[in-house]
């Protein structure tokens, strides 16, 4: 029997895919829970074999539980399945360590399928979002660079973002400038809304 774990923060969303999850004779969604900071703890007290994993819930995202859980229960397999079908999510989901990627409205029986197959040591990733992801190209954020624009995108002032990531006001005018110029934005509040868009963020 595989062991699934899943995380999602939407309640009707999580108990409708483990209803669908639970009616396939080989799989049983053994733990269900609402946050990324949840996942790891989790996955270990439940031994999971599979991660399903929504990208935006409170707590981690799921790409940053998915690389939690590469580093600390590598044995565990992690599939991300979103509603955000972004081509910048699909490739930080892939390099954080993600086994596959799907998007919400897929059929149930091609996330079952992709349970096993991850299992089989396959990587699955939706066909149209892996052509988006070539055509887009990489994301051209640094680590740092995003940490400040997500900074940004509460609306900080740049002396709170300095405190915050203990930097000086200067360098986070310099991220901020280099992210507008890299995301072609007028200022911060579009460069935030360019790297949502894209999955960046």
């Amino acid at each position: 029997m595989i062991r699934v774990l899943l995380a999602e923060d939407q309640s009707m969303v999580r108990e409708a895919l483990a209803a669908l999850l639970n009616l396939e004779d080989d799989m049983e969604v053994v733990v269900q829970v609402s946050g990324g900071d949840e996942v790891l703890e989790a996955a270990r007290i439940h031994a999971v074999d599979v991660a399903l994993l929504d990208i935006e819930m409170p707590g981690l995202s799921g790409i940053e539980a998915a690389a939690r859980l590469r580093r600390e229960l590598p044995g565990v397999k992690v599939v991300i399945v979103t509603t955000f079908g972004r081509p910048g999510y699909l490739r930080r989901a892939m390099e954080y360590g993600a086994d596959a990627f799907l998007v919400k409205d897929a059929p149930a029986a091609q996330l079952a399928d992709a349970v096993r197959r991850v299992l089989r040591g396959e990587k699955v990733i939706d066909p149209t979002l892996a052509a988006a992801a070539l055509s887009e190209g990489a994301d051209p954020l640094t680590p740092r660079e995003r940490d400040v624009l997500k900074a940004a995108a509460g609306g900080a002032l740049n002396a709170e973002i300095a405190r915050a990531l203990r930097l000086s006001e200067g360098t986070v005018r310099n991220y901020l400038s280099t992210v507008i110029h890299k995301t072609g934005a007028r200022n911060r509040s579009e460069a935030v809304r360019i790297a949502r868009e894209k999955g960046w963020l």
